[in-house]
């Protein structure tokens, strides 16, 4: 089994790119793809999906140990239903336990559905927010009537 750094590193090698072109284009630091890398660290859960897009793969492909590259992303009804919503204006509704303070009571767009993620934006008193949203801490979404707005 791969864990993250190790599955970051090989990808990042096969597409020909050093660590600092990497951390460029997500705009960190070499020390940082390195920690990555290493175990030592993680990344923060907003830039999974930036790091996926990036080596071409999926989150779960990076973030589970039983995925691999070539692993389909499950098409169930429900993610049916989100690829259909990337776009649209939502709110969703965490359970309890999972609750994102910063998309509480807040209407976020899909930005983007991958598998089990979602990748949402949202507007705040401190600007624009773009979050990684596992789909299992969501209990429900409700759609937002756009024209309202």
């Amino acid at each position: 089994m791969k864990d993250f750094g190790t599955k970051l590193a090989q990808k990042r090698k096969e597409l020909g790119m050093t660590q600092s072109e990497f951390a460029d284009r997500l705009c960190v630091t070499r020390q940082t793809v390195g920690r990555w890398e290493t175990g030592s660290v993680l990344p923060d859960i907003d830039k999974i999906s930036d790091i996926a897009s990036l080596l071409d793969v999926s989150c779960d492909y990076l973030l589970k140990d039983d995925v691999t590259k070539d692993t389909p992303a499950p098409q169930a009804s429900v993610s049916r239903l989100l690829q259909a919503a990337v776009g649209r204006t939502i709110r969703l509704n965490f359970f309890d336990d999972e609750g994102d303070y910063d998309l509480f009571n807040k209407d976020v767009t899909i930005l983007s559905f991958e598998g089990n993620w979602m990748k949402v934006s949202a507007k705040t008193k401190k600007g624009t927010i773009e979050k990684l949203i596992p789909l299992a801490s969501v209990l429900s979404i409700d759609f937002v009537n756009e024209e309202e707005h």
